[in-house]
C-alpha cells in the first residue's frame, strides 16, 4: 500500500519559541519543573509521597540494596522525565541537565538484563513472573516510555546509549511476542508501546519495530480473548495487587472487547484508549492503511462530538478513569485525567498530519491551554491528576464519590504519571506548532505561538502577535525568494 499523505512536523531544533505567554512555561519546565521532579524521583521533597523510582533502578543495577517500592509501573516516571529533558536539550545546550540525564541513562543500562529485559519490579522482586500478567502489570507500558525517551534523546543529542538500550529491549519483546506458535500471542494491558515502537522505527528505520507495533494492534480483541485465557491460566483468576480472587477481566476497560477495526465508540480507561488510537493513526500513516484510518476517524468523531468536556478533558468517571456513555459529562465528579488530555493531543496531532482538518487543531489547542496548563501550578511544584470543572472542598473529603477530586494541587503522587507527562508535553511544544511538506513547499500552522520557524538555512518565518490577548497572529516571510504556501488554521472559536 502507498503511504498515507502526511505533513511531518518541523524538527524541534528548527523552531525557536519566543512568546510572551509560552516562553515563561518553557522556562518554568526547564528551571523549576524538571529539577523539582528530579528531586521527587529521588525522594527529596519533604511532605510529598515517596517515588522510589530512581532507587528502584539503582537496586536493579546492583548499585544499592533494598526492596522494590512503589507502583509496578514506577519506572515510567523516570523515562518520561528523561524524555522531557531530551526536548529541552533539543532546544539548546544545557551541560548540567545533560550530565544528570547521562548519569541516569548509565544506571538504566546497568539495570538491563543480558537478554534485553528491563523492568525493575520483575528484576528485583519476581524475576520468574515476567510476561505472566499482561492485563495488570504494565511491563510493555514501561518499555514504551523507555523507548520514547530513547528516541527523543537520540534526536536531541545524537547519543546512542539509551537508543541501544531501547533496541535491545524491543528486540527482546519481539523474541517473546508474535504469531509463531512458540511465542505469546498477547498484547499490553496498558497501551503505550505501540506508538513508541513507531518512534523507534522512525529513529532506526528498522521495520521489525513497525511490524511489532502492528502485531499488538491487530492482535487486540481477537477471539478467543487473550486476557480471558490469561485470567484462567497464569493469573489463576486472582489479582496481582492482593492475590485475592477476582471476576473475569473487563475487556472494555482496556479496549480489548473487539478488534480495533470493529470498535465504534471510545470506551474504557481514557488514557489507554487515546494512546492506542494514536498508534493506530501512526500505523495508518506509515502503511497507507485506509481501513485503520477510517477507524481512527470514527473513534475521533465519537470522542469529539459526544464524550469531550468543554475544557478538552476526557474520561468522565473515577471508576476506571474511564469513558462512560455519550453526553455523560458531569462537572463535579469528572475525572478528566491530565494524562488523558495529553494522549488526546497526541491523537489530534497525528490526525492533523493526515487529514489537515482544523477540528483536530481546535481540540488540541483546547486541551493544551485548559487541561495541561491548568494541571500545574504557576510555580511548577504542584499538580492536578484529576481536572473537574467544579470542586466543593468539603465534598472532596467527605463524599466518597468525590474523593478523587482535590481542591488544591498536590506536591506529588504515589502514582505520579501526570506531572512528568505534563513536563514532557510542554517541553515538546515546538513539535505541535506547525507541519511542513517540503515537497509541496507547504507550511501549515496549527498553534499560534510566537518565534522563528526555520525551513532551511535560507528560508524562515517570524511569528509574532498577541494570540492570547487579542487573537492576532502575524507571520513574516524571510529569506530567499521562493514559491511557498502558508496555511493557517482558522480556529473554531473565531
Amino acid at each position: 500500500m502507498p503511504k498515507q499523505k502526511c505533513y511531518p512536523p518541523v524538527p524541534l531544533t528548527d523552531i525557536r519559541i519566543s512568546d510572551p505567554f509560552w516562553s515563561r512555561y518553557l522556562d518554568l519546565v526547564k528551571e523549576v519543573m524538571l529539577p523539582y521532579q528530579w528531586d521527587a524521583l529521588n525522594d527529596r521533597i519533604p511532605g510529598a509521597e515517596p517515588s522510589c523510582a530512581v532507587q528502584n533502578f539503582q537496586i536493579a543495577a546492583g548499585l544499592a540494596q533494598g526492596e522494590f517500592q512503589g507502583e509496578v509501573f514506577q519506572d515510567s516516571d523516570v523515562a518520561k522525565w528523561l524524555e522531557a529533558a531530551a526536548y529541552l536539550l533539543a532546544a539548546g545546550p544545557d551541560p548540567e541537565l545533560e550530565a544528570v540525564a547521562d548519569g541516569m541513562i548509565e544506571i538504566i543500562e546497568k539495570a538491563q538484563r543480558p537478554d534485553g529485559y528491563l523492568d525493575t519490579y520483575f528484576i528485583i522482586k519476581e524475576p520468574k513472573k515476567r510476561w505472566s500478567n499482561l492485563y495488570e502489570c504494565h511491563e510493555m507500558y514501561v518499555a514504551g516510555h523507555i523507548i520514547e525517551a530513547a528516541a527523543a534523546y537520540y534526536q536531541a543529542t545524537g547519543k546512542r546509549r539509551l537508543l541501544d538500550v531501547a533496541c535491545r529491549l524491543a528486540d527482546h519483546i519481539e523474541s517473546v511476542f508474535g504469531t509463531e506458535p512458540e511465542k505469546i500471542q498477547g498484547y499490553p494491558g496498558h497501551q503505550e508501546i505501540e506508538l513508541a515502537l513507531v518512534k523507534l522505527y522512525q529513529a532506526t528505520q528498522n521495520e521489525k519495530y513497525l511490524a511489532l507495533s502492528k502485531f499488538f494492534i491487530d492482535q487486540r480483541g481477537k477471539k478467543p480473548n487473550y486476557f480471558q485465557k490469561e485470567w484462567e491460566g497464569s493469573r489463576d483468576r486472582r489479582t496481582f495487587k492482593t492475590g485475592a480472587p477476582v471476576p473475569p477481566p473487563d475487556l472494555k476497560y482496556n479496549q480489548s472487547h473487539e478488534p480495533v477495526l470493529q470498535q465504534e465508540a471510545a470506551v474504557g480507561h481514557a488514557v489507554r484508549a487515546v494512546y492506542m488510537y494514536s498508534a493506530m493513526a501512526d500505523l495508518a500513516r506509515e502503511a497507507g492503511d485506509q481501513e485503520l484510518l477510517k477507524s481512527c476517524r470514527r473513534l475521533w468523531d465519537n470522542i469529539a462530538s459526544k464524550q469531550l468536556y468543554i475544557t478538552g478533558g476526557i474520561g468522565s468517571t473515577h471508576n476506571g478513569e474511564a469513558f462512560t456513555f455519550d453526553y455523560d459529562l458531569p462537572n463535579d465528579t469528572a475525572y478528566a485525567e491530565t494524562c488523558a488530555s495529553i494522549g488526546l493531543i497526541f491523537f489530534a496531532h497525528r490526525m492533523l498530519q493526515m487529514d489537515m482538518d482544523s477540528r483536530y487543531g481546535d481540540v488540541m489547542e483546547r486541551a493544551l491551554y485548559n487541561v495541561v496548563l491548568g494541571s500545574a501550578s504557576r510555580d511548577g511544584k504542584r499538580f492536578f491528576y484529576v481536572n473537574p470543572l467544579e470542586a466543593w472542598p468539603k465534598a472532596c473529603g467527605g463524599n466518597p464519590d468525590k474523593q478523587h477530586v482535590k481542591p488544591v494541587r498536590q506536591k506529588w503522587f504515589g502514582c505520579a504519571c501526570c506531572p512528568p507527562n505534563a513536563a514532557r508535553l510542554i517541553a515538546s511544544l515546538p513539535d505541535y506548532v506547525c507541519d511542513y511538506d517540503c515537497g509541496e513547499k507547504e507550511l501549515t500552522v496549527h498553534l499560534y505561538i510566537c518565534g522563528k520557524i526555520t525551513l532551511d538555512k535560507n528560508i524562515w518565518f517570524e511569528a509574532s502577535g498577541d494570540y492570547i490577548g487579542s487573537g492576532k497572529a502575524e507571520y513574516i516571510y524571510r529569506g530567499e525568494s521562493a514559491e511557498m504556501t502558508l496555511r493557517m488554521r482558522l480556529p473554531g472559536w473565531s
